[in-house]
């Protein structure tokens, strides 16, 4: 059911995408989850990417 929510995002996503798929959530709330460990993510230069399947993973284990 989740990954039919984010099928329009690509596989890898930016933080803008990342709160736009969280339903908005704030700027610092969303690198507060990253930093947290919450949910997976990789580093390009100053840039956060998170994996699609990091937040699909995320929200099910948050609907339990």
């Amino acid at each position: 059911m989740t990954q039919h929510m984010f099928e329009a995002y690509p596989d890898v996503v930016d933080v803008r995408q990342f709160r736009k798929m969280l339903g908005g959530i704030g700027e610092k709330a969303a690198y507060k989850l990253l930093r947290d460990g919450h949910i997976r993510y990789f580093k390009v230069g100053r840039g956060f990417r998170i994996p699609k399947a990091s937040i699909i993973h995320f929200v099910e284990k948050t609907m339990e």
